[in-house]
């Protein structure tokens, strides 16, 4: 595990998204990356269409969680990542992969692994980015969900108590076999719950994420 923290938080951000991009289209010619929502990773992706060099063609993203509503609905993740970054740099729609939020959410889950099984069977991502909530929720793995006990599906529906509503979640085992994790924390009030993670003793839902073959990045802003 490594942990970075940065006076210049987004353009870091960028910096590590960059970099796996290029590494990866030198490897393997794609570059798999999977998105994270929330207000954090926004003006990440907003920094990476005003830079545009990146080659865009080559990307395939994936999303490792999505509410579930349609992709116009403000509370969508697709949207924010539409709007902050795929219209902006006139990204191909054959290159990312959307969670149907509109759908039935075991129905919307099902077809997401299928998608995902259909470009690449196991799937393993390139770069999966992560947020962390004030409860240690990551995706939509929350505490005491059943998704936490998930070992033989990549995605599943969720459903949420404290929100009383389902979420599309990828599990830990599509976590887990990424060749880099990184998660982006810029926000107050996360102290405690990363101090619990970084001491190994945590059973938060994001001390689970721990790529068995990769590596683990903790992106930490100036508020944290």
């Amino acid at each position: 595990m490594e942990i970075l923290r940065s006076r210049s938080f987004v353009s870091d951000a960028v910096g590590i998204i960059a970099r796996e991009s290029a590494d990866a289209i030198t490897a393997r010619g794609v570059f798999r990356i999977a998105l994270s929502g929330g207000s954090t990773p926004r003006p990440i992706y907003e920094a990476l269409a005003a830079a545009n060099h990146l080659p865009w063609d080559k990307w395939e993203i994936t999303f490792s969680d999505e509410r579930c509503v349609p992709p116009d609905s403000d509370q969508s993740n697709y949207r924010m990542a539409k709007l902050a970054l795929f219209d902006p740099v006139g990204m191909a729609p054959d290159r990312i992969l959307r969670i149907a939020g509109e759908l039935d959410p075991a129905v919307a889950a099902e077809n997401y692994t299928r998608e995902l099984a259909a470009r690449e069977s196991p799937y393993r991502h390139d770069l999966v980015l992560l947020g962390i909530g004030d409860d240690g929720h990551t995706a939509s793995l929350f505490p005491e969900t059943a998704a936490l006990g998930v070992a033989n599906r990549p995605v599943v529906a969720n459903f949420v108590p404290k929100f009383s509503a389902w979420r599309i979640t990828f599990t830990y085992p599509l976590l887990n076999a990424a060749r880099h994790v990184c998660f982006l924390v810029n926000g107050a009030g996360k102290n405690a719950v990363l101090e619990h993670i970084f001491a190994g003793h945590s059973d938060y839902p994001s001390a689970a994420v721990k790529p068995s073959d990769g590596r683990l990045t903790w992106l930490l802003g100036e508020k944290c």
